[in-house]
C-alpha cells in the first residue's frame, strides 16, 4: 500500500530513525494500520546493541510503533494539514520476543482514541506468528512541521 517513498511524505523521519519499512493495510472504518519494519545486518543498533547478539531495541519498537500511529495521524488528516505528530506517552508496553536482524517486525495499530488533539493506538507487533511486543501509543500533535523547522 505504501512504500518507504509514501511513508516519507507523511512522516519527517530520515536516515536511521526512519522506523518503518512499509505499509500494508489502513481501514479507517475500523481505525486499523498495519506496517512492518524490516531488521537489516547493518541497522545502526547492531553494532551496539549486544555485540555478536544483536536485538531491536525495545524503546526503538515503541519508536516504530509511534511512527506507525504517526503515518495514520497525517494520512487520515485527522489533525490540522502539517501537523506534526509527537510521542506523549507509551503505555502498558510488554516485550516478550526478541527481534533480530533479517527479520520482520509486523506492528498492527487499532485506534482507541482518534482526536486531532490527542491520539492513542493499541500496537502490537509480531514476528511470523510470534508476539514480539505490545504497547499503547499516545501521540498529540507538536505544531505545523513547517513553522517547527522554522523555528
Amino acid at each position: 500500500m505504501a512504500g518507504i517513498e509514501e511513508i516519507r511524505g507523511a512522516n519527517p523521519h530520515r536516515f536511521e530513525f526512519e522506523m518503518l519499512t512499509g505499509i500494508v493495510h489502513l481501514d479507517p472504518a475500523k481505525r486499523l494500520i498495519v506496517g512492518f519494519k524490516d531488521m537489516r545486518d547493518d541497522d545502526f543498533w547492531t553494532r551496539g546493541h549486544m555485540p555478536g547478539f544483536a536485538l531491536f531495541p525495545g524503546v526503538l519498537m515503541c519508536e516504530a510503533a509511534a511512527q506507525l500511529c504517526g503515518y495514520y495521524y497525517t494520512v487520515q488528516k485527522v489533525g490540522e494539514a502539517d501537523a506534526l505528530l509527537g510521542l506523549a506517552g507509551v503505555d502498558e508496553a510488554r516485550f516478550i520476543r526478541l527481534v533480530r536482524p533479517g527479520e520482520r517486525l509486523v506492528m498492527v495499530g487499532t485506534g482507541v482514541k482518534v482526536h486531532r488533539r490527542l491520539t492513542r493506538f493499541r500496537v502490537v507487533g509480531q514476528v511470523g506468528t510470534e508476539r514480539a511486543f505490545e504497547a499503547v501509543i499516545t501521540g498529540v500533535p507538536l505544531g505545523k512541521l513547517g513553522e517547527l523547522r522554522g523555528a
